[in-house]
């Protein structure tokens, strides 16, 4: 087809407009996952993303892991992993990519978001202006350089998740840039200027070995001096490019508008340190290796905070303050770093970690004088302190999640974000497996499961976490977390080797605060002397009366030349933790903290990974009973004060559960909430995990009505939660039947049916 245009004048570019009833703009994350809540809550959306991916500092142009409060196993942060949205795409980002390849978590984000009929996406297009009357959004301008179109979207709601705040810029609303004072919030983190306001940018890069000598000339711009940046010495040819997250800089320059100078002085960087590894002469083993990638994109970490209703604080962090609208969590450490970035004499960075999780309060997530704008993302409404903790990705996302269901909720009540109903919304939230920790509200009515009577074929006791041929010395303090039921704590006996006669201590250790897992208080404790030899068992009486359900720490103090035995065994709610360091997120295996910084001092006790990690091997006398059915009606999903868990016994070959209701109900749907491990933090990309199917998921089962036939049947399942569609009808019996392949028996946190 010819095309001839001898028009002289000024032409239009091609205009395209848009109706949604939800509007985000900016792809990361946050704004993925907005868009893909509410669309799968009926909201018809456009999602706006500048970039040719979605993922933001996650995708591939950046390539950081993404991350939220499990901080590498690195706290004291037990089953914390974000759960719903989120916890859907890190589950089959492991199952699909446990390599960690960028490219394929690219693909995995593309993919949920093409597979909404209500997300109408916009790639590589940006928006460029807003039209907003008095206090609201009436529609958005964005242009797209790859079609050359120009878009006005209009809609009712809109979210701005795009990192710098481009929508609520444009819209007026209110934000704030820089770090406030110690006085305005009593905040003891509060910056002096000497370490400065804002966080820089970062470009990573990845180098391969060739298998072949690889020379290499630094182009004319790269830094010559290495000695200009007073951490040089801390490149190695070992490391991926990616491990210098600290080549950072441009805190100290406007981090909206500087940012293409900013990246430009990376690149310097970045270069110059490659060159140094290549030609230096000091790192031989840099031989055969090449560049291989730059990033071309700088991962940015901040830049304006939007203000809500609510500004979160460091002491909502710390002390972990209750919300009546609490709507999503965080659990990172405050990380905060010095503006200068690489350039900087100081730390890295500094992180102080609260003793457990902090709720995060609704009113931070919508603007408070755009009266029809959501705030998602790093963007959402805090101090700079508060900041240093809420802007990891997937506490992004998790925030995130709540905007989507709150527009969706907006819709259904014909509500402005500022006039939800917090407790439907929470209700809403918990429906689609939002986890919203020490949230204390009364059981869903849409939840049919609540009216049932439950019952089961078997129901797991532990006699014992049984004995391996495997043992750790005790070099350092050991504790397996278990949890208990209020009265008479069992008798614990564990199992010791040792050349010569030793006393070891036995402690019994608590949480000071119902719900975290730093064990800060000795309840009991207790000195015995082992003889020489292997397996000596160890009884021990702590003599305790349980006042409450709750999780405690059978802690074994470290004694030189003696060794604990440990088991292979895998439980639901239980894990062991050893008092040390994770170099990644801590400086120390206690957390020491300046005086006045409003943070407290504690030990860190940490699991390992797997396949490192391994549970003490204990006996209780008499049996712990850490599984009910009763745990199935709960609002918990997860191990929290309890296991919150049902579990079969291990030798019943036909598990089943049963829900019986004394007046048929009309059903649709049944949702089934298992166990992948909530502990474990799936990294999106760069760490390997050791599984692609965590080794508690249950992975067959069916379901029958009454007459025992099947309705249903699920296989070669590795989710955390399934929603499975029912033959509309009225039940008056369920039976979900589950295969037993005798190492793993079914375990399910929760069921509910609509």
């Amino acid at each position: 087809m010819l095309i001839i245009d001898n028009h002289s004048g000024e032409r239009s570019l091609k205009h395209l407009e848009l109706t949604a009833e939800l509007t985000v703009v900016g792809g990361g994350l946050a704004g993925t996952c907005a868009a893909i809540q509410a669309a799968r809550e009926g909201v018809k959306v456009v999602l706006i993303q500048d970039r040719p991916v979605l993922g933001g500092n996650a995708s591939s142009e950046v390539r950081l892991w993404a991350l939220g409060a499990t901080s590498h196993m690195g706290n004291n942060n037990r089953w914390a992993r974000e759960g719903g949205l989120i916890d859907e795409i890190c589950v089959e980002n492991t199952y699909r990519n446990p390599e960690g390849n960028p490219l394929m978590f690219d693909v995995l984000l593309l993919e949920k978001v093409k597979l909404e009929e209500n997300i109408t996406l916009l790639l590589n297009t940006a928006v460029f202006d807003a039209d907003t009357v008095d206090d609201e959004i009436k529609s958005v301008s964005a242009f797209c350089s790859q079609n050359s179109t120009q878009y006005t979207i209009s809609s009712p709601l809109f979210c701005d998740a795009s990192g710098d705040g481009i929508l609520g810029f444009l819209a007026g609303a209110a934000f704030r840039m820089g770090a406030e004072s110690k006085e305005e919030f009593n905040e003891g983190m509060a910056p002096d200027e000497g370490y400065g306001h804002l966080l820089g940018h970062s470009i990573y890069f990845y180098s391969k070995d060739t298998g072949k000598p690889v020379s290499y000339t630094a182009p004319a711009f790269a830094l010559k001096d290495l000695g200009d940046i007073p951490k040089y010495r801390k490149f190695d040819a070992k490391s991926s490019g990616t491990a210098f997250w600290w080549i950072e800089y441009g805190g100290r320059l406007d981090t909206v508008h500087a940012t293409e100078d900013i990246k430009w002085e990376l690149w310097k960087v970045v270069y110059g340190v490659w060159n140094h590894i290549k030609n230096s002469g000091e790192f031989p083993e840099a031989e055969n290796l090449t560049l291989e990638w730059v990033g071309t994109v700088p991962g940015k970490r901040e830049s304006r905070r939007f203000e809500g209703d609510y500004i979160l604080t460091q002491n909502d962090i710390v002390q972990q303050n209750r919300h009546d609208d609490a709507v999503s969590y965080g659990g990172w450490a405050i990380d905060l770093h010095p503006s200068d970035g690489v350039y900087s004499e100081l730390d890295a960075c500094t992180q102080y970690h609260s003793k457990g999780v902090y709720q995060v309060p609704y009113r931070c997530l919508y603007s408070k004088n755009i009266s029809n704008l959501f705030l998602a993302g790093r963007i959402i409404s805090s101090t700079h302190v508060a900041f240093g903790s809420t802007r990891v990705m997937i506490s992004c996302a998790h925030n995130a999640q709540a905007v989507g269901s709150a527009a969706a909720e907006c819709l259904k009540s014909n509500t402005m974000p500022r006039d939800v109903n917090i407790l439907d919304l929470q209700h809403r939230l918990l429906r689609s497996g939002q986890y919203i920790p020490q949230l204390d509200i009364a059981s869903d009515p849409s939840d049919l499961a609540q009216l049932a009577t439950i019952s089961t074929s078997s129901t797991q006791s532990i006699e014992s976490i049984s004995m391996s041929d495997e043992r750790v010395d005790l070099n350092c303090p050991y504790g397996l977390i278990f949890p208990v039921s209020k009265g008479r704590l069992p008798i614990l006996t564990s199992y010791f080797t040792s050349e010569k006669e030793a006393t070891v201590e036995l402690q019994l250790r608590s949480a000071s605060k119902a719900g975290n897992y730093t064990p800060d208080t000795i309840l009991a404790s207790q000195s015995h002397t082992i003889q020489a030899g292997e397996n000596v068992a160890v009884r021990a009486d702590f003599e305790y009366d349980c006042p409450i359900d709750q999780y405690l720490f059978f802690c074994i103090m470290p004694v030189e030349g003696v060794s604990v035995s440990l088991s292979n065994d895998v439980l639901t709610g239980i894990t062991t933790a050893y008092h040390g360091q994770h170099k990644a997120v801590a400086k120390s295996a206690v957390q020491t903290v300046p005086e006045e910084s409003g943070v407290e001092s504690f030990e860190f006790w940490l699991p390992k990974r797997r396949k490192q990690g391994k549970n003490l091997a204990v006996t209780f006398e008499p049996a712990l009973n850490p599984y009910s059915v009763e745990h199935l009606k709960n609002s918990y999903e997860r191990p929290i004060h309890q296991s919150n868990a049902w579990v079969a016994a291990a030798d019943d070959q036909s598990p089943k559960l049963t829900l019986n209701w004394e007046n048929p109900q009309k059903l649709s749907s049944l949702t089934i909430c298992l166990d992948t491990d909530m502990d474990h933090p799936m990294e999106t990309v760069q760490w390997v995990h050791p599984e692609r199917i965590m080794p508690l998921c249950v992975r067959k089962f069916t379901i029958a009505n009454e007459s025992g036939n099947i309705l249903t049947e699920v296989s070669n399942n590795y989710q955390t939660r399934l929603t499975i569609d029912l033959p509309i009808a009225e039940y008056s019996t369920l039976h979900i039947n589950f295969e037993n392949d005798g190492d793993t028996p079914p375990s399910v946190f929760k069921i509910i049916v609509n």
